[in-house]
């Protein structure tokens, strides 16, 4: 993965933005993700895995796997975007490494340029099964920042 923004504690304020961006999201909810860690310009969620996030030949389904790793992309990109600006992904790529088997998920998105107008992320995506971590996506996700009358 490439070097992270420099990490640092977050303020209480933007934790709590963060934070929001899950609560609020009703889909998110509904998967099952869960917020794990925020640094700035990183957030690492999980998602333990049921029945309902297999596809037909039983593997983690690439969808679950690209809205891990897009609305993860958008949480790192919340603790560095100015507090008067919300972040909305513009365009987002996923390589499926190989196929997705295991009893959870853990993504770890890290920022690698935080620009004026849009913020380039960098997600990963691992699976865990009989206590051992694999690479199975990798994503870049490019979000814009715009004002708060897009809430």
């Amino acid at each position: 993965m490439s070097e992270p923004v420099k990490q640092k504690i977050l303020s209480i304020e933007y934790e709590q933005r963060c934070r929001e961006i899950f609560e609020k999201a009703n889909f998110i909810r509904e998967v099952g993700y869960r917020l794990e860690k925020l640094e700035i310009g990183f957030c690492e969620t999980s998602l333990l895995i049921t029945e309902k996030h297999l596809q037909q030949n039983r593997f983690i389904h690439a969808g679950v796997q690209s809205t891990m790793a897009d609305h993860s992309a958008g949480t790192a990109a919340g603790t560095i975007a100015p507090l008067d600006k919300i972040v909305l992904s513009v365009e987002f790529k996923i390589n499926l490494l190989r196929p997705a088997i295991g009893n959870s998920l853990v993504c770890r998105s890290n920022i690698l340029k935080n620009g004026k107008t849009l913020i380039v992320a960098e997600s990963e995506i691992y699976t865990f099964r009989n206590g051992k971590e694999k690479l199975v996506s990798k994503s870049t996700v490019t979000l814009a920042l715009v004002g708060k009358q897009f809430e």
